[in-house]
C-alpha cells in the first residue's frame, strides 16, 4: 500500500532541515501544515518517525531506515519531472574533507564554473569520514570502502612529508650549518635526526592521537621518535597546515595541500623521505545514479585534476 504521497516530501524537508519551521518556510505553508503531514504519515506506518525534545528534533532509528529508502525515490521522480518538462538537473551535492577542500577543491573551482557554466555545485565540508547518504550529498570523497547501493571508485593514495615555511628553512640551514640546497639533501636525506632538534607540529586527526604521524615517518626510516622532541599538537591538519605557515616548526602534511591551483604554496617541502599513511581516497556516489550527466562530469573532472597530484609529486 502507497503511503499518503503528500507527507513525503514534507518527511524529507524536516529531516533535511532538522525542524518543522524552517521546513514550514521552506515550504511555504504554515508549521501547523507540517506538523499534521507529519502525524498523517505516522500513523499511516504505526512507527514515530522524529525524537521531540523541546526544541531539539532528531529521526528515530525508523525515520532514519525511511528516509534513504525514499530519498533516492524522491529524487528519482524529481529528474524524470524535469526530464519530461526539458530541464536538466544541474546542482550536485559534493561531501569532502575540509582539508581537502580549502586546499585542493577550492582553488580549482574557478576552472570547473568556466568549463561548466550550468554546473551548481555544492560543497559539505566534513572533518570526518561523512555519512554515504542522499541526505548528505550526491556525490562523496571518502576513504569508506564500500556501503551497499554505492559505487567506488579509487581516487587517490595519501602520502606525507615534511615542510615548513620559507623563513623556518633559514632557520634550519643555520642551525645545521648549511648552505647550499645540496648540502641541506645531503644532511637530511641520509637519515631523519636532524630534524628531531627542531620544533615538529603534530595533529591527530589522521590517527586519532598526537605524535602518531611522526612516529610512522621516523619508523619508515628505520628509527624511533626521539623522547627529546619538542611538539606543537593541534586536532586537525589544516592547523598543522597553518601553523607551519607561520613558522612554529615542522609539519607532516599530504600531497593536496601542497597541490594549490595557479598559486605558490606558503610551505616548501624538505628533501626527505615521505610514507603513505595508510588511507586511500575514493570518489562515491549512488549506483541508481551512476548515468547521470551531472555526476559523470564530476567524477571524470574529478579524476582529470586528480592525475596532476602524481605528476608533480
Amino acid at each position: 500500500m502507497l503511503p499518503p504521497l503528500k507527507s513525503l516530501p514534507v518527511f524529507e524537508t524536516v529531516a533535511r532541515l532538522n525542524s518543522f519551521s524552517r521546513a514550514a518556510q521552506e515550504l511555504n505553508v504554515s508549521q501547523s501544515a507540517v506538523s499534521h503531514q507529519i502525524r498523517i504519515l505516522e500513523n499511516h506506518l504505526g512507527e514515530s518517525l522524529f525524537h521531540r525534545l523541546g526544541r531539539n528534533l532528531e529521526l528515530t532509528k525508523e525515520g532514519k531506515q525511511y528516509l534513504d529508502t525514499i530519498s533516492n525515490s524522491l529524487l528519482q521522480i524529481s529528474e524524470a519531472t524535469t526530464q519530461i518538462k526539458g530541464q536538466q538537473k544541474t546542482h550536485i551535492r559534493l561531501a569532502v574533507y575540509s582539508s581537502f577542500a580549502v586546499y585542493w577543491l577550492i582553488p580549482r573551482l574557478p576552472e570547473l564554473k568556466r568549463l561548466r557554466p550550468n554546473l551548481e555545485l555544492s560543497i559539505e565540508m566534513s572533518h570526518g569520514s561523512p555519512d554515504l547518504s542522499d541526505r548528505t550529498a550526491d556525490f562523496f570523497i571518502t576513504i569508506e570502502k564500500e556501503k551497499r547501493g554505492f559505487l567506488f571508485e579509487s581516487f587517490y593514495e595519501e602520502e606525507l612529508f615534511p615542510v615548513c615555511s620559507y623563513s623556518y628553512l633559514e632557520t634550519i640551514k643555520s642551525r645545521l650549518n648549511v648552505i647550499s640546497s645540496k648540502e641541506l639533501i645531503e644532511k637530511l636525506n641520509t637519515t631523519p635526526n636532524p630534524l628531531a632538534q627542531f620544533s615538529l607540529i603534530t595533529s591527530h586527526s589522521i590517527y586519532d592521537r598526537h605524535f602518531e604521524d611522526w612516529k610512522r615517518w621516523f619508523s619508515n626510516l628505520q628509527q624511533s621518535l626521539p623522547s627529546t622532541v619538542q611538539f606543537h599538537r593541534f586536532s586537525h591538519l589544516m592547523l598543522a597546515y597553518e601553523a607551519a605557515k607561520h613558522s612554529l616548526g615542522i609539519a607532516l602534511v599530504n600531497d593536496y595541500m601542497m597541490n594549490e591551483k595557479n598559486d605558490e604554496t606558503a610551505l616548501i617541502k624538505l628533501p626527505c623521505s615521505a610514507f603513505k599513511t595508510g588511507d586511500n581516497f575514493s570518489l562515491a556516489y549512488k549506483e541508481s545514479r551512476k548515468n547521470e550527466e551531472a555526476i559523470q562530469y564530476l567524477r571524470k573532472w574529478l579524476n582529470e585534476e586528480a592525475k596532476a597530484l602524481y605528476r608533480d609529486n
